[in-house]
């Protein structure tokens, strides 16, 4: 697990938005084991309140869910699924639409760059 942690964002926010990504990605399968908060410090090098603290929010978000003892495993939950992946979506567009209107590009010549990009990816 590798995690590219930048100054802005809290860590505990980042590691979040790192596993948003692996399950919207379908890196992570539902009910898969994750490592143990412990583990998952001593992987990415950071604080274990700092685990704990992202991964208490990923439970109250329904990412992830812990059965008593048993190890932390990722949502079984398709609606989980179909929220993160429209979050992310928004945030892409919403970030994309915010840099086009910065620079005064037209809506339809957006939409035509647009069209033709994801198409020439698709080759």
């Amino acid at each position: 697990m590798v995690i590219q942690f930048n100054n802005r964002d809290p860590v505990y926010v980042q590691v979040i938005q790192y596993f948003k990504e692996q399950i919207a990605k379908g890196f992570f399968e539902p009910g898969q084991e994750i490592p143990s908060r412990r583990e998952m410090a001593g992987q990415l090098k950071i604080n274990p309140n700092t685990a704990q603290r992202a991964y208490k929010e990923m439970e109250e978000q329904g990412l992830i869910y812990t059965d008593g003892n048993s190890p932390s495993c990722i949502t079984k939950d398709d609606s989980v699924y179909k929220k993160v992946r429209e979050e992310l979506i928004m945030d892409a567009v919403e970030s994309f639409v915010s840099s086009v209107k910065s620079i005064n590009i037209p809506l339809s010549e957006t939409l035509d760059l647009v069209k033709k990009i994801y198409e020439e990816d698709g080759k």
